[in-house]
């Protein structure tokens, strides 16, 4: 008879995964990102653990978006206090802070509990192509291309 091995702590192994987002549709990107970091690619994943690897996204100012998106499409903040709110279009937010674009993106993508600010924590954006984690990524480019 046998029996059902559940997945603990230390059997987590994190990698770390380079997405290079130049050209790339910023939702399919968003998805591939997400995945990594909730690590549901892997054989031990459960939904309970935080069982995700370490994303570094580079060329976060060239990620394109389809359609009017550019000028359609809205974010919103509100500060707390009154006429507080703040709305910004994409091309705003684009120009003014370009990793936000894909870390906004990727945050609605994952699951509303309170594993995403760690899985997020390990979300790492750049908006060219340097960044100080050469050393731990062995010369691997994730595949995410448009489909």
């Amino acid at each position: 008879m046998k029996k059902t091995i559940s997945t603990k702590k230390s059997d987590i192994k994190r990698s770390w995964h380079l997405v290079d987002a130049n050209e790339n549709i910023l939702g399919r990107a968003s998805t591939k990102i997400a995945q990594f970091l909730m690590g549901k690619s892997k054989p031990y994943f459960v939904r309970n653990l935080d069982c995700g690897d370490y994303v570094v996204v580079v060329n976060a100012g060239k990620v394109k978006v389809t359609g009017k998106k550019e000028l359609l499409k809205k974010y919103y903040r509100y500060s707390g206090y009154p006429s507080g709110l703040r709305i910004e279009s994409l091309g705003e937010l684009r120009q003014r802070k370009p990793e936000e674009v894909i870390r906004h993106a990727v945050s609605g993508m994952l699951p509303q509990n309170k594993l995403r600010d760690r899985m997020l924590a390990r979300l790492f954006v750049f908006e060219g192509e340097e960044h100080p984690y050469k050393d731990k990524i062995k010369d691997q480019k994730s595949n995410i291309k448009n489909e």
